[in-house]
């Protein structure tokens, strides 16, 4: 099936009407996460905020342990019992953060449901791929057995898997890893939620078939209008779909804004060295020039600005003095540098 001809079965189980274009769904304010550890405690997630409106793809990107998953299973009240989490998270107005978890099972899969990394390792693979759908379906809403079961295969068939009153029957090992997710992400909008999280769900494949989970994922997006949330490490993903993007370092946001202004005037450092290192199709003799040194273990995470001991442009001040967020550049661009305004568009330069 081609993904252009996907029909997409929108608000068939929903409850309550669907969010109004431009409202926030997603609101969280001074997220903290801190794990307790052997060796200390790691500081994971320090001071977030974010913003999520209905029908926007917003991308979240940063090197590994900048914090971006711990973000949204936060959020979801999915860490494991050594975290410590404060702060606000409000969904649709409705606070998230200290909910009980018979509560947040209610929102979760209904209301904001998540695509992991692996489809390989979410999917039971014991139970066949159809089971696992219904068990998701029939989790939020009275259905007979049979009928989730039809409504399970249209899934299937709503993300371009063939024959798809075989397939419900068959087992995860016997689907490709692109069919995998498909399948995941079946489940996923199988109660039409308001928003997705998607965490990575194109590493595992190969460049053909991230290719045409992405367009899946738009296509989605585009036709339900649902809330987005793509947390990759790969700016050229969030290039092709994301609208904004929320860019993290050390657990904290260094540069949020419109992708088009970002890209196109970064004014954080980070950002701006994240974007050097990316390889250009009208560019192949340039040089990449790579980010120097290594994030900083978050044990211990240094005094000021957290990218003070990789950046460029650091001055005593950022050892010490944690600069805010601030906008600067195009509206809504927020750049968290003591020396934004320095911070120059050229490809690999930093002044």
């Amino acid at each position: 099936m081609d993904i252009s001809e996907v029909e997409m079965l929108p608000g068939q189980l929903r409850d309550e009407p669907p969010p109004a274009p431009d409202e926030t769904v997603l609101e969280i304010r001074d997220l903290n996460v801190t794990f307790k550890t052997e060796d200390g405690p790691v500081y994971a997630v320090r001071g977030i905020d974010l913003d999520l409106s209905a029908g926007e793809v917003l991308g979240i990107v940063g090197e590994s342990g900048s914090g971006k998953s711990v973000t949204m299973l936060a959020v979801l009240g999915l860490l494991p019992r050594t975290a410590t989490v404060t702060g606000s998270a409000k969904f649709r107005g409705e606070q998230l953060l200290g909910r009980k978890p018979r509560e947040l099972r209610a929102v979760r899969g209904a209301k904001i449901a998540m695509i992991f990394q692996d489809p390989l390792t979410a999917l039971n693979p014991v139970h066949r791929v159809g089971k696992q759908i219904t068990e998701a379906l029939r989790a939020h809403h009275e259905l007979p057995e049979k009928e989730a079961m039809t409504r399970a295969a249209d899934l299937l068939d709503s993300v371009g898997i063939p024959q798809p009153e075989v397939r419900v029957n068959q087992y995860p090992h016997e689907f490709s890893g692109g069919m995998r997710q498909r399948a995941m992400i079946a489940m996923m909008i199988a109660n039409d939620p308001d928003i997705i999280i998607a965490d990575e769900p194109t590493t595992a494949l190969d460049v053909t078939i991230q290719a045409q989970i992405l367009e899946l994922l738009k296509t989605i997006q585009e036709r339900t209008r649902t809330a987005v949330v793509f947390i990759t490490h790969d700016l050229g993903v969030i290039a092709r779909i994301a609208d904004r993007v929320q860019v993290m370092y050390a657990g904290r946001t260094a540069e949020v804004g419109n992708v088009e202004d970002v890209f196109a005037r970064a004014r954080h450092p980070y950002t701006r060295g994240l974007l050097s290192s990316l390889p250009a199709l009208n560019a192949r003799a340039a040089r990449l020039v790579p980010i120097t040194g290594s994030p900083p273990s978050m044990l211990f995470p240094p005094g000021g600005c957290a990218f003070h001991p990789r950046c460029p442009l650091a001055q005593d001040i950022c050892k010490t003095d944690q600069p805010p967020l601030r906008e600067i550049g195009a509206p809504g661009q927020c750049s968290a540098c003591h020396f934004a305004e320095l911070v120059v568009t050229e490809r690999g330069t930093v002044t």
